[in-house]
């Protein structure tokens, strides 16, 4: 295996897993590459939503694929926006509009009642049909504020406070929020994951191969 496909389209995320592969000789390789529509998110959790990505690149692609699914759930809200928090608002909603319904949906919630997690799910499939694929989740706790707060990072950033570092995630120095944020959690997992299930048996099974038989 030296090249895999991100079901993604995000120019960041394609940045952040090719360092983590670079280690390994594999190139990582845009879905835009193979295919022009994205798959349908027809899944109800993050993971369905991630493995279904996953299947679609790595079936018009032919090769091993990576998806990742993330979004935001409100305990208040029982669990909302969750897999649509992209379009909390409707399609085509911009970040100021889900935060916006999001502020309006929390009106009449007191503080201590906004608690909230970033969720995030990483699926890696060998194949389209592949039956065991690589999968991780990760959460990233905090409180959601009555109006927001910073101009770093997108979508629910303004509004989602860290308790422990008394700032919001729009206002924490980049290299605090690639380290607490659910992503940052989500790739380490799947780093020793990958480790684990990919790299040492192919270590492994070369070390076989070199014993000489009597």
């Amino acid at each position: 295996m030296d090249k895999i496909v991100l079901a993604s389209g995000n120019a960041g995320k394609l940045k952040e897993f090719s360092q983590l592969f670079s280690g390994w000789q594999i190139a990582v390789l845009p879905q835009s590459d193979f295919l022009e529509q994205e798959a349908d998110e027809t899944g109800l959790s993050f993971i369905e939503n991630a493995l279904i990505k996953a299947r679609h690149a790595s079936r018009a692609s032919g090769l091993p694929a990576l998806a990742d699914d993330s979004g935001l759930a409100v305990d208040a809200l029982g669990g909302a926006p969750g897999i649509y928090s992209a379009r909390y608002a409707g399609a085509g909603a911009s970040d100021e509009d889900n935060n916006r319904k999001l502020l309006e949906a929390l009106e009449d919630v007191p503080a201590k009642e906004r608690s909230a997690a970033f969720h995030c799910a990483l699926a890696f499939v060998r194949s389209a049909d592949d039956p065991v694929p690589l999968v991780c989740t990760a959460h990233w706790s905090g409180q959601i504020l009555t109006r927001p707060a910073g101009d770093q990072g997108f979508g629910y950033d303004p509004l989602f406070y860290v308790p422990s570092e008394k700032l919001t995630s729009a206002q924490l120095p980049r290299e605090v929020k690639n380290r607490l944020s659910h992503r940052a959690q989500a790739v380490k997992k799947f780093e020793q994951l990958w480790h684990e299930e990919m790299v040492l048996p192919e270590k492994q099974r070369h070390a076989d191969s070199g014993k000489k038989v009597i």
